[in-house]
């Protein structure tokens, strides 16, 4: 297990600037729930971003449509607009150099199409935001 220290490191976000890492995945998947601790302790490591887990399963209306063939699937957002969404290699080192090049990018960004900005408006309704 990876300490946060030695995790690539995530550029801070700006107080309000809502950028969003949401993990797709089923309790039943036991990739997922070896991924879990690792997502919790990026997500501890910086918490100007906010991190949310949802099982698609349990939260069917929060993943509507979407058909997630691979676990897990990763929605990334600005806060305004889904950046990323598709499948990424359980590892905390490559979730956090995909959030540091969407930040680095981020002004410039075309999004990542309808199908992951209407999932990201479910999140966001979903979870309070």
């Amino acid at each position: 297990m990876h300490s946060p220290a030695a995790l690539p490191e995530i550029h801070p976000a700006a107080p309000g600037s809502g950028w969003w890492a949401v993990c797709l995945c089923a309790g039943w998947c036991g990739t997922c729930r070896d991924y879990q601790p690792l997502f919790d302790e990026l997500a501890r490591a910086h918490p100007g971003m906010r991190f949310e887990w949802v099982d698609i399963e349990d939260e069917s209306e929060i993943a509507g449509d979407l058909d997630v063939e691979t676990f897990p699937t990763l929605l990334i957002a600005d806060g305004r607009r889904a950046l990323f969404l598709g499948p990424l290699l359980p590892q905390a080192p490559v979730l956090a150099r995909l959030l540091t090049s969407l930040q680095a990018g981020a002004p410039s960004a075309a999004g990542a199409g309808g199908e992951a900005q209407e999932l990201f408006e479910r999140v966001r309704a979903a979870r309070g935001a």
